[in-house]
């Protein structure tokens, strides 16, 4: 999603450059640049980035079995929060393990498969969490604008396709980025300037044309980034207006409860988000791009746990419920 990145790898390379490097021996591994540049500041690093992970990995977890084991919360709105709780594990267990790795070994390298691997079921999580925030600002739309249409507008049937339909499309989407990342030479160097596989950095390490990867993947940001930013702003406008339609005090503040930690975390996400892709390419740098890919792969899946369950009393009561030690 680096725009100011594709633009410029829009343009083919030179067959020169393909040539002067088809006899050297073909990459099979990358080695990760990480955080070398802050070796000294490894153990903060390494005690931050552990705990960040634990705490992503527990709170999602027990969101997850929160949900499946109340049947309170058999709604729509915990059915989505159910997958973006997954994805979230998804997303951080594809790159925190090898980040920890980094931070305690002198040189990190992930072989050429691995790096595959880690480049689609990252890609597959990141764009699948910005298509269902897109789909929940639509179900609290429904919820707000539609109460009394609301058990109509959102069967469990057409949650269930929605829900679908985003691991479905997002996963095809990533397949035909990781094929065509695949049919790339890469001939030299392999170093990532990252702490994980990525689109764009491995684009610039290829010696071969890449043009059809970043046509597709501008479509993709067009998509997923811009499309996808707009639908959910028209869904919290129609939102907005709802609310502030309201006469009661009481009925706005629990129209805006019902929303508010969706709220909270579509702004998270999409701040992180911008930051790290919409930028000039004037103002790139190496250090900006690592923190932004903290924000979007370690920080917000551990915030998104906190944010449903901190301001959420049925969750808390359901967690207290399956948990007892929580009541203290």
């Amino acid at each position: 999603m680096k725009l100011w990145v594709e633009i410029l790898l829009i343009v083919p390379k030179t067959p020169l450059i393909c040539r002067t490097m088809s006899n050297q021996t073909m990459v099979t591994e990358f080695i990760l640049q990480g955080f070398s540049e802050y070796q000294e500041y490894w153990l903060l690093l390494f005690g931050c980035f552990l705990s960040f992970y634990f705490v992503a990995l527990t709170g999602n977890v027990l969101i997850i079995l929160a949900i499946s084991f109340n049947t309170g919360l058999h709604t729509p709105m915990y059915f989505f929060l159910f997958n973006l709780a997954t994805m979230d594990i998804i997303c951080t267990s594809t790159v925190m393990p090898k980040a920890l790795e980094g931070l305690v070994s002198e040189k990190s390298s992930i072989s050429f498969g691995g790096c595959m691997t880690q480049l689609y079921f990252l890609t597959w999580s990141a764009s699948s969490e910005l298509l269902l925030l897109t789909v929940m600002a639509y179900d609290r739309y429904a919820a707000i604008c539609h109460p009394l249409h609301y058990s109509t507008m959102m069967r469990k049937t057409f949650c269930s396709m929605l829900a679908a339909g985003v691991w479905g499309l997002c996963a095809f989407n990533t397949a035909m980025h990781t094929g065509l990342m695949l049919r790339l030479n890469f001939c030299g160097p392999n170093l990532i300037t990252h702490f994980f596989c990525e689109v764009p950095p491995l684009l610039l390490l290829s010696c071969s044309s890449t043009y059809v990867n970043s046509v597709m993947i501008v479509l993709a940001d067009a998509f997923y980034g811009i499309l996808n930013f707009l639908m959910t702003l028209v869904s919290y406008g129609f939102i907005i207006s709802s609310i502030l339609k309201m006469k009661t005090k009481k009925g706005k503040k629990k129209a805006f409860s019902t929303c508010s930690s969706h709220l909270i975390v579509v702004c998270m996400y999409y701040t992180a988000v911008f930051y790290a892709y919409i930028s000039p390419v004037s103002s790139y740098s190496v250090e900006r791009s690592k923190f932004a890919g903290v924000l979007y792969t370690m920080l917000s899946p551990t915030l998104n746990p906190l944010i449903y369950t901190l301001r959420n009393k049925e969750v808390k009561s359901a967690l207290r419920k399956l948990f007892p030690f929580f009541s203290n």
